[in-house]
């Protein structure tokens, strides 16, 4: 067993500044997967409570347990956690948000980033959330105190089971001495980034019963309003379709959403290349082992970077995510519905890409007079508002000169797919947008059909940016 945990240690995830081709190191950790996320492999040994083997281990002793709990990526990694506050939820909920904190040499935002989750939150959102707090430190006494605040401070969070505060021991921790120094970074930040790897692994291994999903924040952000509603409304777009994580802000670890399903094997695996490389380039290739290559990233962000100093010996960080507005969000529901269009589609720039709420858009060769572009919802529904954006601002002439918007009901079947037989015209384009409000109260009929005709040839290409629907609410859930 050593010897294979002395073969892995040699293993290297480098980027770009690598030696080593990184496309390597990715075939080799997705056999691993595969190979034991298949075949159900493992050894009894790794039944064993992990505190019996860790009461005096050397670093070869960690190292090699640390391997085997590796080898069942589908299942927890054994750790026993204390409950610091709180308690274990009779019930799973919809969301769980981590939050991993230890103590900072300046400033502390802990207390006003659980603050902001719970007040940007109505009640009803509040029942199906549970936030997670790890405190990572070492410094037990530090830990007491700070849950001591927490507990005076947000009681009735805990009574209700919304908060719950945790720690790993520290004699789960593999060894964070003598660590490899990459990318030419000094030795204590290789075992601050190693630690917070590690800090994160336990917190995801602690998650992933709690909830459907779970949310990655750090511990100095601020929220939306009303954060959860706009997430769910972003899920419920995305049922149908292959994502392993939607990422709400562009900042770091924060607004990073993954399915509680996965985050057994993204604890291993960071766990597995801890002393690698940071958390937030872990991620990604985390993402790209379970075959999700592109960024699947929502506007406006829902999360905001508000610390000052940085958890790594009090540094300056003043980075801000300029996409996060904490009020107006309003998500477009967007129900499910297949688009055509007889433009001529440049490259890659299908037409699914001006429905979707990723900032990503639908790009055409120049269309002629009666062009059209339609969506065809999977079953009637009733609109409230419907709001289209041509053109981007680099490409800002590339906007639909001469458009009209239309609604349609009873479909029928064409060579070309599901099309309506008649259709209703709402407005025209001015300026290469529309938007028009109070629609359910306009049309009779549950639409079926939303079209866009072009009602003038142009020579310019056409981009349409984004199309959104905002669905009519039943008058009661």
């Amino acid at each position: 067993m050593r010897l294979v945990w002395k073969s892995l240690d040699k293993m290297r995830c480098f980027r770009k500044r690598s030696t080593i081709p990184f496309l390597g190191v990715l075939i080799t950790c997705l056999l691993f997967l595969n190979l034991y996320m298949e075949d159900g492999y493992v050894l009894e040994e790794d039944k064993r409570p992990l505190r019996e083997t860790s009461m005096h281990p050397s670093n070869t002793e960690r190292y090699v347990h640390t391997f085997r709990d590796l080898t069942n990526f589908s299942g927890t990694i054994n750790v026993t956690y204390r409950y610091l506050a709180g308690n274990p939820l009779p019930r799973k909920k919809y969301l769980t948000i981590g939050l991993s904190s230890v103590k900072r040499k300046r400033g502390n935002y802990l207390m006003e980033t659980i603050k902001s989750i719970f007040d940007q939150s109505s009640y009803e959102e509040l029942k199906e959330i549970v936030v997670v707090v790890h405190l990572a430190d070492f410094d037990l006494a530090w830990c007491e105190n700070l849950v001591q605040d927490i507990s005076r401070k947000f009681a009735h969070h805990i009574i209700a089971g919304h908060l719950l505060v945790i720690h790993a021991p520290e004699e789960y921790y593999p060894s964070l001495d003598g660590l490899k120094r990459n990318y030419n970074d000094p030795e204590d930040r290789v075992r601050f980034r190693s630690k917070q790897n590690v800090d994160y692994a336990f917190l995801l291994n602690f998650c992933t019963n709690l909830s459907d999903f779970y949310m990655m924040l750090e511990d100095d952000v601020r929220c939306s309003r009303n954060f959860l509603t706009s997430l769910k409304k972003v899920v419920t777009s995305r049922e149908g379709s292959y994502w392993v994580m939607l990422e709400f802000s562009k900042l770091g670890y924060i607004g990073k959403l993954y399915h509680s399903r996965d985050l057994p094997r993204l604890a291993h695996f960071l766990l597995m290349f801890y002393q690698e490389m940071p958390c937030d380039w872990l991620l990604i290739h985390f993402r790209d082992l379970l075959a999700q290559k592109d960024v699947i990233r929502f506007k406006p962000s829902l999360f905001q970077h508000m610390g000052y100093y940085s958890s790594y010996k009090g540094a300056e960080n003043k980075l801000k995510d300029d996409d996060f507005e904490e009020d107006s969000i309003d998500i477009p529901d967007n129900p499910p519905a297949s688009l055509y269009t007889n433009i001529h589609v440049f490259e890659n720039y299908d037409a699914t890409k001006a429905y979707s709420s990723v900032d990503e858009y639908f790009w055409g060769k120049p269309p002629s007079t009666g062009d059209f572009f339609v969506i065809v919802f999977n079953k009637s529904t009733k609109i409230s508002k419907i709001k289209i954006v041509t053109g981007t601002d680099d490409r800002q002439n590339d906007i639909l000169h001469h458009g009209a918007l239309e609604v349609g009901e009873k479909l029928v079947g064409t060579k070309r797919g599901r099309q309506c037989s008649s259709y209703i015209t709402l407005g025209e384009f001015k300026y290469g947008n529309i938007e028009v409000q109070d629609v359910d109260h306009k049309i009779a009929f549950d639409i079926e059909c939303v079209r866009i005709v072009v009602t003038a040839s142009q020579k310019e290409w056409l981009i349409i940016r984004s199309i959104s629907m905002w669905t009519t609410q039943p008058p009661s859930q």
